[in-house]
């Protein structure tokens, strides 16, 4: 999953990217509220750490801006202002959460991941596809009750197909998802790693969809 990193402190911002990395995010991150709205309107993320103490741009003008002209990624407004009227008008302005500073890293993380499960309608954090079982509070990956290991990348990629299931996802998608705006993008990288989560599964349960891309679905609901 791709997230959006809005923090002007960089010390804390570093810190935050490496818990959000090491629970498999990736992140795109920026420093003030323009870069935040150029973001945000040109690139896809499936959601965003925001701080409403910005340079150039203050956090609630630019949610209130994304929500008015129609992005509806989840949002989780990060911030030390603890007034309930903070709170309130940040709420108003399309947060979908709200973290005072200081705040548990770990906190931040299952937030996240429970702000997108509930965006996408998925209430429970353990996904079951056939055989397959990916739990997203540890990470965890099982194939017929057999634990799978697999690298950053591949976790990733199989999360979003999880996320989608039942979905063809393009490569291009994929990597909208996966990576930060700023990698380099060559589909045969994709490619090689969908065979090798294949492999690691050994069960038929990612399909390859001729000029389209992937699809994730368990044989008996194809």
């Amino acid at each position: 999953m791709k997230i959006l990193l809005v923090e002007d402190d960089v010390a804390l911002a570093s810190r935050l990217a490496l818990a959000l990395g090491a629970a498999g995010f990736a992140i795109h991150e920026v420093r003030d509220g323009v870069e935040a709205l150029h973001a945000g309107r040109q690139h896809q993320f499936d959601a965003a750490i925001l701080d409403l103490g910005l340079p150039a741009l203050d956090g609630l003008t630019v949610l209130d801006r994304l929500r008015r002209e129609g992005h509806r990624l989840p949002v989780l407004v990060l911030t030390a202002r603890e007034r309930w009227s903070d709170k309130l008008a940040a709420f108003n302005a399309g947060a979908d959460d709200y973290v005072i500073k200081p705040f548990e890293f770990d906190e931040v993380v299952v937030r996240l991941k429970a702000l997108i499960r509930r965006s996408r309608g998925d209430a429970h954090p353990e996904f079951a596809i056939g055989p397959l079982r990916l739990d997203t509070r540890d990470g965890r990956v099982s194939v017929h009750g057999e634990a799978i290991a697999l690298t950053a990348q591949e976790h990733r990629i199989l999360a979003y197909l999880v996320h989608k299931r039942g979905s063809v996802v393009s490569r291009t998608e994929i990597f909208e998802h996966v990576y930060a705006p700023d990698e380099d993008r060559d589909s045969n990288v994709i490619d090689v790693l969908v065979a090798r989560i294949r492999r690691k599964l050994g069960a038929p349960l990612i399909h390859t969809v001729r000029g389209a891309g992937y699809r994730l679905a368990w044989e008996a609901d194809a």
